[in-house]
């Protein structure tokens, strides 16, 4: 399942620049790395996690869960450089 959207944002990286890296930690479903304006689903150390499960991540991708909404209702967890996320939102638009 995370190959297939790591797949997805790649096609969406297409002529778009992703400044930083990024990992979306979904426990024992696995990890979705932004890194290198590529997403892998290979761990690596990133300037920002965030943790959440693999509905959450559909969810957040979806643009049906808001980042800000799920940050305050428990559901994504952030840790490293905040400014990193921000930036996810221009790419999810």
């Amino acid at each position: 399942m995370l190959n297939e959207i790591a797949e997805r944002i790649n096609q969406g990286l297409a002529g778009q620049e992703f400044d930083g890296s990024l990992k979306f930690d979904c426990g024992p479903d696995g990890v979705l790395v932004l890194a290198d304006n590529n997403a892998t689903t290979i761990d690596q150390e990133t300037d920002c996690t965030i943790r959440l499960s693999l509905e959450n991540l559909k969810a957040l991708l979806a643009g049906k869960l808001n980042p800000m909404t799920g940050v305050m209702m428990g559901k994504l967890k952030l840790t490293g450089n905040p400014a990193v996320a921000m930036k996810l939102g221009s790419l999810l638009k």
